[in-house]
């Protein structure tokens, strides 16, 4: 019996071993076609993917270039189906007048654009869950979590206040290719995460969400609330920080 754990135990870091460096693939493909046109389209793909949804006119300012010529390029990544047009979430107080539709990355979009290696990782995940159990499966998700926390607990030095963790965590995963930016909320914060390079492997294994939740509840030192998973249809990663929830403890993830 004792033989039978220890070879379980062996498989278990074999298997993190090999799909750490997958699931923290963060790399990009660029590409290289010449042409102007093709750059732009390029960049507004990109911008979309990096920041999350955007309507023609925000594009337009932040690119410099005029609306008209970014809903062509717009239009074209939509009929190619790497963008989606959706209708914008209302605002209570907007004036008048039909709201500007925002583009966001449809999943065939992220799948062009991502360089990663979901097909391995889908199917080592399934063979460990298959042969070693949810309970297996769960161990690598928080083991996976306890590898990002000893990464990113050593940025958070003394300087670092309480209410300044949240921003330095968002700068941290954008730095790890999630394109990660804070928004003010009522008792709160959100944090979005505009990109996920694991969302096709999440999208079916939704314990390494659970457990990167956990994780930032940790490393925040508060509790959170996960809104929304781009693995799971949104547009962007939500997790509501609250400002006034009680602590919880910082016992570590083990």
């Amino acid at each position: 019996m004792a033989e039978g754990k220890a070879d379980t135990h062996e498989f278990l870091a074999s298997c993190q071993v090999a799909l750490f460096g997958e699931l923290r693939h963060t790399c990009v493909v660029k590409k290289t076609a010449p042409g102007e046109d093709t750059r732009t389209r390029d960049l507004v793909a990109r911008s979309i993917l990096e920041n999350g949804p955007m309507s023609a006119v925000v594009l337009a300012s932040m690119l410099g270039f005029t609306p008209a010529g970014i809903r062509r390029h717009l239009d074209s990544l939509v009929e190619e189906g790497l963008l989606e047009a959706r209708e914008p979430h209302l605002v209570s107080g907007r004036g008048r007048g039909r709201p500007c539709k925002v583009f966001v990355m449809s999943d065939a979009g992220r799948e062009k654009f991502e360089h990663s290696y979901d097909d391995l990782a889908v199917s080592a995940l399934k063979f460990l869950q298959t042969h070693m159990g949810p309970d297996a499966l769960m161990a690598f998700a928080d083991a996976r979590a306890f590898e990002f926390e000893k990464t990113f607990v050593p940025i958070l030095n003394s300087d670092v206040s309480a209410e300044a963790r949240a921003e330095a965590l968002a700068q941290f995963l954008t730095s790890e290719g999630y394109a990660a930016s804070i928004l003010p909320r009522a008792a709160g914060e959100e944090l979005c995460q505009h990109h996920c390079p694991i969302a096709h492997v999440a999208s079916q294994f939704p314990q390494l969400c659970e457990a990167e939740t956990q994780a930032f509840a940790r490393v925040l030192g508060t509790h959170v609330q996960r809104l929304a998973t781009i693995a799971h249809g949104d547009g962007v990663c939500t997790t509501y920080i609250p400002s006034l929830a009680q602590p919880i403890s910082k016992g570590g993830s083990r």
